[in-house]
């Protein structure tokens, strides 16, 4: 089902079993990969292609990796579909979003429970009727893991799009009536944030049957936002072993 390179590793983050854990974290820009594998035990990178930037580590004793997606849903698309080939089955997206409301400080920080699909990839796989839905386990390990942190987060939609001038240069686009007509709708129907890559992860990881998640960044401290995801995976990880047992 999945292309893989002369290697036999995956075509495009080029990855075998058993190089990465079963939970992913998972930030946009490649340049984030090293910051966030710095709260894992022991990080290693294992693997840099393309936009595709992966080191794995570990989290009480149970192995975790950071792999980057790039920027928007076709990108994601394939780091998730190739990271579950070789045995993930967890995701917690981190990013960064534009404030669709405005009644945000900071550094507050906004874990999605859902995303508009207003972007192209899923199209690909589903009608639209289909749901870009998180994973409860992760929203919830998310939400708890904010407050031990001491983090306000806000828990809701937000909206993935494709065209990111869309939203900041909208006078520019011969398509602004529409655009201008869509943000006043998912402001008035509190959509909280806007990003490029949750609805390709959610759907993808509904699809294929793994569990995913998503906190963004109100442009405050990264490293905050990276610690609250990095205590969701250890309230996952414990969790899944309490399970197990």
């Amino acid at each position: 089902m999945y292309a893989l390179n002369d290697n036999g590793q995956q075509y495009h983050v080029e990855l075998s079993k058993g190089d990465v854990g079963r939970y992913v974290i998972l930030p946009g820009d490649p340049g984030r990969v090293e910051r966030i594998a710095k709260f894992l035990d022991n990080p290693r990178r294992v693997a840099c292609h393309r936009e595709y930037v992966t080191y794995t580590g570990s989290l009480d004793g149970v192995p975790v990796s950071v792999t980057s997606t790039g920027i928007g849903g076709p990108s994601t698309a394939i780091a998730v579909e190739e990271l579950i080939a070789v045995g993930a089955d967890t995701f917690v997206r981190i990013g960064t979003a534009g404030m669709v409301q405005d009644y945000f400080d900071l550094n507050d920080c906004i874990i999605a429970t859902g995303s508009v699909r207003d972007e192209g990839t899923t199209r690909q796989y589903i009608p639209l009727s289909y749901p870009a839905v998180a994973h409860y386990d992760v929203v919830d390990a998310l939400r708890r893991a904010a407050k031990r942190c001491g983090k306000t987060a806000h828990v809701g939609i937000v909206q993935s799009k494709d065209a990111f001038y869309g939203e900041a240069e909208p006078e520019s686009m011969p398509n602004e009536p529409v655009l201008r007509y869509q943000w006043d709708a998912w402001k008035r129907g509190g959509v909280l944030a806007s990003e490029m890559e949750s609805a390709a992860l959610f759907v993808v990881s509904s699809i294929r049957r793994v569990r995913a998640g998503c906190i963004l960044n109100n442009r405050g401290d990264m490293d905050e936002t990276i610690r609250v995801a990095v205590e969701a995976v250890r309230d996952l990880i414990a969790a899944d072993r309490k399970e197990e047992n």
